[in-house]
């Protein structure tokens, strides 16, 4: 594969990793239709994501530092009374430190199911049939949290309970197609959380799962030079262009979602995954 596919990938991954649409079904449906006609493989999608979630952190910088930085402070002398804290602790009830504790309780799950599923991620989890499926199946999963979905709930009130919901969601996007923004988003809409809400934690649940994935990949292709058709360089380059475009991308989705609903993002799943499965069943593509 040449540079100028690694590069059309990587606009690829920038543009669809946020929105509930699925990244991972892009890169693995669009690598079928470049000239090498050929998967790019879950460490090429897995690296490139950490461009898309280096956006998150510049994005949500202040809201990063300021959760990691009372998360620890918790564990100081006065970490467990219910005073203001000072710089000698912070109160363990503190809405920052439980969101804190709120993304490393939902990471578990994918952590879990991502160390143990390896091979089936980067095999039967591929298939054209079963992206195709779970874009239809997921799509009006979506549709229907957000339209019956009560709205009323903003982040502060999110229980330990949900956080684990969301960790299960987000487990499910390590099959191409789910959508990690969109399986969480989705579980956060079915909670009654307002869209803002449910697509702000989902975006910062994402980054340890995303990064530990991206970094694991890497050493993998490091010490596996032939596990990717892509080559360092190539892959470098399209996690840069994935980082700016993503950048922009999650500045535009949040703006969008404050004022509209997801219906477009429903209805575009629901076409991309009825045309995947005409293409499949007259053989223009192989599901495979």
């Amino acid at each position: 594969m040449s540079l100028l596919e690694a590069l059309f990938l990587g606009l690829i991954q920038g543009l669809t990793e946020f929105l509930p649409i699925s990244s991972s079904a892009h890169l693995r449906i669009v690598g079928e239709f470049l000239p090498s006609a050929t998967d790019p493989g879950a460490t090429f999608t897995a690296i490139t994501q950490i461009g898309t979630e280096l956006a998150v952190l510049l994005y949500f910088w202040k809201d990063i530092t300021r959760i990691i930085g009372r998360w620890f402070r918790s564990f100081g002398p006065r970490g467990g009374s219910h005073s203001e804290g000072g710089e000698r602790g912070i109160p363990r009830d503190d809405p920052d430190v439980r969101m804190g504790w709120l993304i490393i309780i939902g990471t578990v799950p994918i952590v879990l199911v991502g160390y143990f599923a390896q091979e089936y991620i980067r095999s039967s989890f591929r298939s054209l049939w079963i992206v195709a499926i779970v874009l239809i199946v997921f799509g009006i999963l979506l549709g229907l949290a957000d339209w019956l979905g009560r709205r009323t709930r903003e982040l502060n009130d999110l229980t330990y309970p949900h956080g684990l919901a969301y960790g299960a969601a987000q487990m499910l996007a390590l099959i191409p197609g789910v959508s990690r923004s969109g399986a969480t988003t989705t579980m956060g809409l079915a909670l009654g959380y307002t869209r803002p809400a449910a697509a702000r934690y989902a975006f910062l649940l994402a980054i340890p799962a995303v990064f530990g994935s991206g970094l694991y990949e890497l050493v993998t292709a490091i010490r596996e030079p032939g596990s990717s058709p892509f080559s360092g360089l190539e892959i470098a380059a399209a996690t840069v262009v994935a980082f700016g475009v993503g950048l922009a991308v999650i500045a535009g989705l949040m703006a969008y979602i404050s004022k509209r609903s997801f219906l477009p993002f429903v209805i575009y799943r629901l076409l991309l995954g009825g045309t995947l499965i005409v293409l499949l069943s007259t053989g223009v593509l192989d599901p495979l």
